[in-house]
């Protein structure tokens, strides 16, 4: 990207997906949790509190775009990270059309004469359109809406508090004695799970972190949690104080427009719904942020095809929004604009990917502990977090058990290509085998599709894959050829040591570079000693000289006596 975002930008990208959820999760909340709704989302504010500090570890410590897909690569397999990224992926596709589809829908109760389908299709190819010239004119757009949008919440909460003090109580006490279905802890208990779809979005900053200034990511996460904390309670309290609970139930989709019409009559309530479709608006260009940085490192790493990496004037990877663009323009036609089915995809993708990021936090402290980073999330609260979200999955299954069929009609899918580009080597190596004893040797088009995939074969094994190292463990070493085996397709290792002029190698290096030599015959290993100062810089000038993507390079985990951070060594894999 062309320029690094600051704080304002940052946080709004990121902060109106967040903070879209205003509009509906207080309605949402009061639906289960009744006059108790306000409790639950005190609640889900507790948590994400938790989870500041869980995103604020892992990112300070590995502050690479890819949220908990770049967390699981370097504490654990591939594979498992890649499952992460099928989620997140899903989680913005979701994000996208429905964030779309509402933002029109809204618009459309303005202005009654604009067709819904294909404006909305529009929307999504705007914003397509805004991140392929730049993340910085985006986050310009993302700016106006997010000031926007909270100066809209601002004046929507001080006319409901000014109608509540002159017109009395009445109202919220006859809400408050209201029956309970299924007790007290069963309303928080649901009202929390549905609540917990109200922080969608927190997520996003860690998708691009590398686009951000430094110090910027922690700063986006205490504004996001602050936004969500004071107005998604607040609002459900207001509606609760302002009119009936029945009343609340059968206004759902336009709660906010509902309240900003009694509390200031018909322009707040114009005011409210403008509000509402540029925000919701907003919420489209996160997910095309945040799924751009995913896709781009995915595709770094081979879990999606090299050619999305592909960039413009602006270097922008324009082919992976336009890829976006056509996977959320598909849903919304195959849907025709009926996305009931798209929010249980939502749902769990999104608490999922919570989750996933919780056990990256878990497998950080375990497998990096030496990795410094700039805070710590306490056991404790990293133990609450991940089980609060777990529960928030039980719950919303337990609410809506038709979401778990649906998410899985859309999952596999998704999974089927990430892991068939996981796993190409292999496929072409099957095919290869049974190609032998099936196609008939004499013909043309199988002896041309035979060679092609032998080729493509040849290619991905002749791959290099760099290790740095200056010690003679030979448990590391075995273990940095274990992780080759299971996670990459190359046939081609070279075990770097980088060293000053008045250092040299340990005697035991050598030996145990043998002996894995022999251990492994299946991969060709080539020990190099390399004269000058790792870092940088010479990971950098090696990169070029060898061909060899950063991406490619593997370290082990620094510790705080390293003097650069990692990710001044660009997308450089930890994997001891």
């Amino acid at each position: 990207m062309r320029q690094k975002l600051n704080e304002l930008e940052a946080t709004a990208i990121c902060g109106n997906d967040i903070s879209s959820s205003c509009l509906y999760v207080s309605a949402l909340a009061i639906f289960y949790a009744g006059q108790y709704a306000w409790i639950s989302l005190l609640m889900v504010a507790g948590v994400l509190f938790l989870f500041r500090k869980i995103y604020g570890e892992v990112v300070g410590a590995l502050p690479l775009n890819g949220g908990a897909y770049n967390a699981l690569l370097n504490t654990t397999k591939k594979s498992t990270a890649s499952l992460a990224a099928a989620l997140t992926v899903l989680s913005y596709m979701a994000t996208a059309v429905i964030s779309a589809s509402e933002a029109v829908k809204y618009a459309y109760s303005i202005w009654n004469q604009i067709p819904i389908l294909p404006v909305t299709i529009g929307l999504l190819f705007l914003f397509m359109g805004l991140v392929i010239i730049g993340i910085g004119e985006s986050s310009k757009v993302a700016i106006a809406i997010f000031l926007f949008h909270l100066v809209s919440l601002t004046l929507l909460c001080g006319f409901c508090l000014y109608y509540f003090f002159n017109n009395g109580f009445e109202t919220l006490i006859n809400n408050f004695h209201m029956p309970v279905e299924g007790g007290i802890v069963q309303a928080l208990f649901f009202g929390f799970s549905a609540a917990m779809l109200g922080i969608s979005g927190f997520e996003s900053s860690a998708n691009f972190v590398e686009e951000q200034k430094p110090g910027v990511f922690p700063k986006t996460l205490r504004n996001m949690w602050i936004v969500v904390s004071i107005f998604n309670p607040l609002i459900a309290f207001l509606a609760l104080a302002l009119i009936p609970m029945e009343v609340v139930n059968n206004n759902q989709e336009a709660l906010l427009s509902f309240l900003g019409n009694i509390s200031g009559g018909s322009w707040l309530s114009l005011t409210v719904g403008i509000d509402a479709t540029l925000v919701l608006s907003g919420a489209v260009l996160t997910s095309f942020v945040g799924v751009g940085g995913l896709m781009e490192r995915m595709a770094l790493d081979r879990i999606l095809p090299s050619i999305l990496l592909k960039k413009n004037k602006s270097k922008s990877s324009y082919l992976i929004y336009i890829l976006f663009f056509v996977l959320c323009t598909s849903i919304l036609l195959v849907t025709g604009g009926e996305l009931a089915k798209l929010a249980g995809v939502y749902t769990i993708a999104f608490l999922s990917v919570m989750v996933l990021f919780g056990i990256g936090n878990f497998l950080l402290k375990v497998k990096r502990e030496r990795l410094p980073r700039p805070e710590r999330a306490s056991w404790l609260a990293l133990i609450i977090a991940i089980v609060a979200v777990f529960a928030a999955i039980i719950g919303n299954i337990v609410l809506n058990p038709p979401y778990v069929l649906i998410f899985l009609e859309y999952l596999i899918p998704t999974l089927f290509v990430v892991f068939f580009m996981l796993y190409y080597s292999y496929i072409l190596r099957g095919f290869l085998i049974v190609s032998t004893y099936i196609f008939p040797k004499n013909n043309k088009f199988f002896n041309r599709l035979n060679k092609k995939a032998k080729q493509k074969l040849a290619e991905i094994s002749g791959q290099q894959f760099v290790f740095f190292t200056i010690h003679d463990n030979v448990e590391n070493l075995n273990n940095v050829m274990l992780y080759i085996k299971k996670n990459e397709s190359t046939r081609r290792l070279k075990i770097v040591s980088v060293l000053k002029t008045d250092m040299k190698v340990p005697e035991g290096l050598k030996t145990d570079i043998e002996v894995l030599d022999r251990a492994y015959p299946d991969i060709h290993i080539e020990f190099i000693i390399e004269p000058g100062s790792f870092g940088p810089e010479k990971i950098q000038e090696l990169s070029k000289r060898w061909k060899i993507p950063t991406n490619f390079m593997f370290i082990g985990a620094p510790s705080e006596k390293f003097e650069f951070q990692v990710q001044e060594l660009g997308d450089v894999r930890l994997i001891i």
